[in-house]
């Protein structure tokens, strides 16, 4: 598995590189054998016809002799590594020209046809069988008195074009070789900036995989494999937190079940089998009833918060008047601020101020807000509720004279069951809930809650909505 993708990526550089040097000699050769012929039999051709035309017409009006003629041929030989034959008309052979890689000239060319090229400027072939191998001839006449006196013809060897045919090829060969060779580095490259990020992050997946969160990918780079080693790392941490969070959330809830459990089960036993007499019963059965209320607060609070762990939660969204809640809110611990002697301030902004929220929801929070302010305050103390407007918002406070919050803890009261040690001896029937489904409400709606607390001196709560006009 490992190594699969490295060995692909090696068969695939080595087909690619059988497959371009193919491909380069094919097209060469294809590309070139035409154009080579034509440009071939067009310089010979050249050749032939400025010698037809402007020299070789001399020999019939006799003021051109036989060795200036096959001087000039020879010349022409020599420049052109051809072989040249003069012939009159009738194909009989008048001077000849070759090198030793040529046949000799024959004294005749039997069925000798000026025509036979059938309009094209060259034809190949070995020439009425003159040659061994094939060769390209061009024909031009030469002309005196307005009439084909004979034929200059030009004979080379395909052969020799081949040659040239074979330099380009050879060339274009090699520089692919050269091609294939520089381009090693690419395969370099594959292996250091992909191949190997690859495979310590398959490495990571599977340590993932079998449960090992603590593996971490080295980071060197800042490219996208950089980035998603950097991501793979941080989903493990999240991962971990996660694991840390349920168990830390579990032994939580088991503790807090457990301890009100333990009381119920205890007292019922000892009422059971008669070691509570029947008249304590009323006693302990109101204790049993204050653990039953624990359980029922501690069930609820999870219950809610069930609901803001769904990223999905739908918030059934409402136009209302916060004042008109808050002193609903505030009247229902009327009771409560009674028997401690704590009294409820409220300063509103305005008669009616509208907010768009929902409104079980941030009655919730304003209720597990009051309750908090209330369970740490000091009797004959007091509670402030203001509301003011800022821009598109309503800030609500809520400000107690309690034993605020030690600066260690405020970073963490919003943690899930927690209760720092000043409050642990006041707060006997809190779950350690409230202020985590606070914070979870308010969010949900896109807004903020801040906490500024002095310990010894008391504590206030600010949240914001987003405020209605009308």
């Amino acid at each position: 598995m490992r190594s699969t993708l490295y060995l692909k990526f090696i068969i695939v550089y080595i087909i690619f590189g059988f497959l371009s040097v193919f491909t380069v000699a094919t097209l060469t050769f294809n590309l070139t054998e035409s154009p080579l012929e034509k440009k071939t039999a067009t310089s010979l051709y050249r050749e032939a016809s400025l010698i037809a035309s402007n020299y070789l017409p001399s020999y019939f009006d006799e003021t051109l002799d036989l060795n200036a003629v096959h001087h000039q041929l020879s010349g022409m030989e020599i420049q052109l590594e051809a072989a040249v034959w003069f012939v009159d008309k009738d194909g009989v052979m008048i001077a000849a020209a070759e090198s030793e890689d040529y046949p000799g000239a024959p004294r005749y060319i039997e069925n000798f046809n000026p025509a036979e090229s059938g309009g094209h400027q060259y034809q190949t072939g070995t020439y009425h069988d003159f040659f061994d191998e094939d060769v390209m001839t061009v024909l031009a006449p030469v002309v005196y008195g307005y009439t084909p006196n004979g034929y200059l013809l030009i004979h080379k060897y395909i052969s020799d074009i081949r040659g040239t045919q074979n330099i380009l090829m050879n060339a274009a060969i090699i520089t692919m070789f050269v091609i294939y060779i520089l381009s090693f580095a690419i395969l370099l490259a594959f292996h250091y900036f992909i191949y190997r990020p690859l495979r310590k992050i398959t490495e990571a997946a599977t340590q993932y995989a079998s449960g090992n969160l603590e593996y971490e990918i080295p980071v060197n780079t800042e490219d996208e494999m950089g980035y998603l080693s950097a991501s793979l790392n941080y989903m493990s941490s999240h991962l971990r937190d996660m694991d840390d969070y349920q168990k830390k959330f579990v032994a939580n809830v088991s503790h807090d079940f457990r301890s009100p459990l333990t009381s119920i089960k205890g007292y019922v036993e000892a009422m059971a089998d008669g070691t509570i007499p029947p008249e304590l019963y009323d006693k302990y059965l109101k204790i049993i009833l204050f653990e039953t209320e624990r359980l029922t607060d501690l069930t609820q609070d999870l219950l809610t918060l069930n609901e803001f762990d769904n990223k999905n939660i739908l918030l059934n969204k409402e136009v209302f008047d916060i004042h008109d809640m808050i002193k609903h809110v505030a009247a229902s611990f009327e009771g409560t601020c009674t028997q401690k002697k704590i009294s409820i301030e409220v300063i509103l902004a305005a008669k009616h101020l509208n907010v768009n929220a929902d409104k079980r929801k941030i009655q919730q929070v304003l209720y597990n807000l009051l309750d908090n302010a209330i369970k740490f305050s000091d009797p004959d103390s007091v509670i402030t509720i203001e509301t003011t407007e800022r821009g598109e918002k309503v800030y609500t406070s809520i400000k107690d004279d309690g034993i605020g919050i030690p600066r260690s803890s405020l970073n963490k009261i919003w943690e899930r069951f927690y209760k720092s040690d000043l409050s642990r001896g006041k707060d006997k029937k809190g779950t350690g809930l409230g202020l985590t489904i606070v914070k979870e409400a308010i969010q949900a709606h896109g807004e903020n809650i801040n906490v500024v607390s002095t310990e010894g001196v008391g504590t206030e709560f600010i949240f914001s909505l987003p405020r209605v006009n009308g």
